[in-house]
């Protein structure tokens, strides 16, 4: 029970490594508040978890939604430990000169702008709590990806955040981390490499990068968050934490 007695505020918690981390911090023992941007979905999904939890309809790149969120929480619960950034989105996969404007703001907007609403609109609550922030990252923020230039900005982006962030708010108490898969099954990675040219050669080459010889499920991602926000990584604040099967650790023969 790392989480007992902690409100979990958790963006994109429908699906995907969202669902498996709200799981996870059920069965540690927190209040999950997951936000999806179906209504139903989201409800849904906290009714399936055990104990009391919450499902909430909650575009994260809209103010007045995450203003709202966050105070309807803070007002039922009476505080907030922790906000995890989950929610994002992948597309569009292509370079940058084909990238249209409208696909630009969207992955900026829910990747990135997400951030700045929840701390804006989090960070009393946090810094009462001595709280801390989870930011869900990618290795394409570090590595680079092909043909898939908006979101490895927004990811990368993010993981120089996190280190201002953590600066910035540990005076407040605050720890700041991210945490960084690489391939990780989803539907926001099925459908990515459903629009591959050559799909059924996707899931092998996924396996492939993986040092550990395969691509994991979101429950390994969800391992790795419940330590980063819980007690047990109460001195580790600005990290950029790895949960790529060694991934990035050289060249490999594929």
């Amino acid at each position: 029970m790392r989480l007992k007695n902690k409100v979990v505020f958790l963006t994109g918690g429908s699906d995907g490594i969202g669902w498996a981390c709200a799981k996870a911090y059920a069965s540690e023992g927190a209040t999950v508040i997951l936000c999806g941007i179906e209504d139903d979905m989201a409800k849904e999904r906290a009714n399936k978890l055990p104990g009391k939890h919450l499902g909430i309809k909650c575009d994260v790149s809209n103010e007045n939604d995450v203003a709202n969120t966050i105070a309807m929480i803070i007002e039922k619960y009476g505080r907030l430990d922790v906000i995890h950034n989950n929610a994002g989105v992948g597309a569009p996969t292509k370079p940058i000169h084909t990238t249209t404007m409208d696909e630009w703001n969207c992955v900026f907007n829910v990747n990135i702008k997400s951030v700045y609403l929840t701390t804006k609109y989090g960070f009393d609550a946090l810094k009462a709590s001595k709280g801390c922030i989870l930011n869900t990252s990618s290795m394409a923020g570090i590595l680079g990806q092909e043909n898939h230039a908006a979101y490895t900005a927004t990811k990368g982006a993010m993981n120089s955040l996190t280190k201002s962030m953590a600066l910035d708010y540990a005076t407040y108490g605050i720890r700041v981390n991210a945490v960084c898969p690489a391939g990780t099954w989803t539907p926001m990675l099925r459908e990515w490499v459903s629009e591959q040219a050559d799909p059924n050669q996707m899931e092998a080459y996924l396996d492939g990068i993986h040092a550990l010889g395969y691509c994991p499920e979101g429950d390994v991602i969800a391992s790795a968050s419940v330590y980063l926000i819980s007690d047990d990584a109460r001195f580790v604040t600005g990290t950029i934490h790895h949960v790529s099967g060694g991934a990035e650790l050289g060249y490999r023969r594929i």
